[in-house]
């Protein structure tokens, strides 16, 4: 029998490495476009937009992220590839606002296989929710709104460089009331990009629905009783859950987590807790904490974690949206002594 060549050798190598590949979690990684499967190729954002895709796709689709696990979303830098991916995808699902570079990416690559998510969350005005924040404050109002406002104007250029959220607050999924409405948006997407399944991804979403309606109700009833209502934060991505749990919250910093706060803001801070019998400083996850042993160590205060779920990372305390935001309700039940 004839040997192979050299040529049909390495063809036939690179086709068994080839078959052997799978869907991937990053866009990097992946590739786009129908595969022999059937299943949709779809790109998702970052994480919040992710778990929806995912769990109303189900199997009807291969997902990938444009934001790898522990990174920053606000500050994420897409490859020329990935910006390519976008184009050969059957659906982009993203949140406008919330990333610069994603959004580039779409306006170049995307058109009209993009569904932007933003309308569907009705995102609220920043200014917009630091009053009805204030609102809560309840014999503090005055101090809290002095404060915030003062805050904004020492800050408000650094808290919003490097990402325009375009006076919004984009992290609407840490409402689950809200978060459900852009499931139904991202279900009836699917099923006009792909009608022969729509009864599926329907029927994905009202069961995802539930589920979270489930969770609004978990956190309504943990929240009701509790010793205090601040919420001290790392950076002021919490807005949503404080105002859909009559919470107040307080970031060291402003809606960018880049941004350092200044002596100034510390001291501000600082004094506010000790004012208002603050007991806890939440930290987050993927960002350092040393901004919030700084104003604990001040304080006499501990440190509890918090998490926005912009990314699940192994030192993410669950492993998807749902059992994140419940380790996220027990950490406020610990922190502001509910019972």
């Amino acid at each position: 029998m004839p040997r192979p060549t050299p040529a049909l050798a390495l063809t036939a190598t690179l086709a068994l490495v080839l078959s052997g590949c799978g869907a991937t979690e990053t866009a990097t990684d992946g590739s786009s476009g129908d595969d022999a499967s059937g299943e949709l190729q779809v790109v998702a954002s970052v994480y919040p937009v992710e778990f929806l895709v995912e769990r109303v796709a189900a199997d009807h689709a291969t997902v990938t992220s444009l934001t790898p696990p522990g990174v920053d979303p606000h500050s994420l830098e897409l490859s020329p590839r990935d910006v390519g991916s976008l184009g050969s995808a059957d659906l982009v699902v993203y949140s406008a606002g919330l990333q610069a570079a994603v959004d580039e990416a779409v306006d170049s690559q995307a058109g009209d296989i993009a569904l932007d998510v933003a309308p569907a969350a009705d995102l609220l005005a920043l200014d917009e929710t630091e009053e009805e924040h204030a609102e809560h404050a309840g014999g503090g109002e005055d101090e809290h709104e002095d404060s915030e406002e003062h805050a904004a104007d020492e800050h408000g250029a650094e808290e919003h460089e490097g990402h325009d959220h375009g006076g919004e607050d984009p992290h609407f999924w840490l409402d689950p009331e809200r978060y459900g409405r852009v499931a139904e948006t991202v279900a009836d997407r699917f099923a006009e990009v792909d009608p022969a399944h729509a009864e599926d991804y329907q029927a994905n979403a009202a069961a995802l629905v539930s589920e979270l309606t489930a969770l609004d109700e978990e956190f309504a009833d943990g929240l009701v009783d509790c010793a205090s209502r601040d919420v001290v934060t790392t950076h002021e991505a919490f807005g949503y859950l404080a105002q859909r749990y009559d919470l107040h919250q307080l970031g060291i910093t402003g809606l960018s987590p880049e941004a350092e706060p200044s002596a100034a803001r510390l001291a501000q801070i600082t004094a506010q807790v000790e004012e208002l019998d603050v007991r806890t400083i939440y930290a987050e996850p993927i960002l350092t904490d040393a901004v919030a042993r700084t104003v604990a160590q001040e304080t006499g205060t501990q440190v509890l974690t918090l998490d926005p779920l912009e990314g699940i990372t192994e030192e993410s305390a669950g492993q998807d949206y749902l059992a994140v935001m419940r380790a996220n309700l027990q950490a406020l039940s610990d922190g502001l002594d509910c019972s």
